[in-house]
């Protein structure tokens, strides 16, 4: 009998605990559980090592949502919140693409990433679906489905695009979800019939953004493209020029031309539409590189 591995990532014990157990109470399936998203991927880590990959992943839509938020910003005491394994970096460029997802859908430039990348290069994990975007780019062979408490439309529509292979309701029967699962596991995509007309107008949406997010960005030159790479890693004025050996006011003159041509008005505005379009940040060579901390060029 082929045996379905299946991991159960849910900070509320008492649901993750249960939903285990009614799994594994299936002859062909066998379950493990994690309590936040660090545990989920070091799972995951050690499965793999050890030869026992696991085939699906079930994650909670509101995984780490009770976290205080003042627990959710860059330091050092992130007890059971932090992971610094070979994943972190796939798992923090995803979450970065995820949040990105989420301002073309949203329409705006003030969402927000939820997962954050610690100095030491951990990762704090607030929300489920930046760990799906990871664990999609760091182990693509997993399935994931995201378990959810009330439909959505726009959040089932950004799960989709960080990797997801279904959206479940939490209330669902247990010979629902594992059709689900089965059905992952042979390439299917699982959405309530509820959801389907909304998450199909959040994607066309999405999709409509990005292609207007491109059309601007090719307009601009090569070296406004470079300009704006560093403007995407955070680089200040300072920086830039350094880094292209630029004078500070040929920089800022490229900058300008930049706004102007992505018609917005702001750095934050330009990176966010930089994102839609797919643009990478620059890499930083280093402590040298000075970030910029406000959304305008002064």
């Amino acid at each position: 009998m082929v045996r379905i591995r299946v991991l159960v990532v849910d900070d509320h014990r008492i649901f993750a605990e249960s939903l285990a157990a009614a799994l594994a109470a299936e002859p062909d399936v066998e379950v493990a559980a994690a309590g936040s998203g660090p545990a989920a991927l070091r799972c995951l880590e050690r499965a793999a090592a050890e030869g026992r990959r696991f085939d699906v992943m079930l994650v909670d839509a509101d995984l780490g949502a009770a976290v205080p938020a003042a627990r959710a910003r860059p330091a050092s005491g992130h007890a059971g919140r932090s992971y610094a394994g070979p994943y972190a970096t796939a798992t923090a460029t995803a979450a970065t693409a995820t949040a990105a997802t989420a301002t073309a859908v949203a329409g705006g430039a003030k969402a927000a990433a939820r997962g954050l990348q610690e100095p030491a290069g951990e990762l704090v994990f607030v929300d489920g679906l930046s760990l799906v975007a990871g664990v999609r780019t760091s182990r693509p062979s997993v399935r994931t489905v995201v378990l959810a408490e009330r439909d959505d439309p726009r959040r089932a529509a950004l799960a989709l695009q960080a990797g997801a292979s279904g959206w479940v309701a939490k209330d669902c029967s247990l010979q629902r979800l594992l059709a689900v699962v089965r059905g992952v596991l042979r390439d299917e995509t699982h959405l309530p019939p509820a959801l389907l007309t909304g998450v199909l107008k959040e994607l066309t949406a999405a999709r409509k953004h990005r292609t207007e997010s491109e059309r601007l960005v090719e307009s601009l030159t090569p070296r406004e493209r470079e300009v704006l790479r560093c403007m995407v890693a955070g680089l200040g004025r300072k920086a830039v020029a350094e880094r292209l050996f630029l004078s500070p006011h040929t920089v800022r003159t490229h900058m300008q031309n930049v706004l102007g041509k992505l018609g917005v008005h702001s750095t934050l505005a330009a990176v966010a539409l930089a994102r839609r379009a797919g643009v990478g940040p620059a890499e930083l060579s280093g402590p040298g590189d000075v970030v910029e901390r406000g959304g305008q060029l002064a």
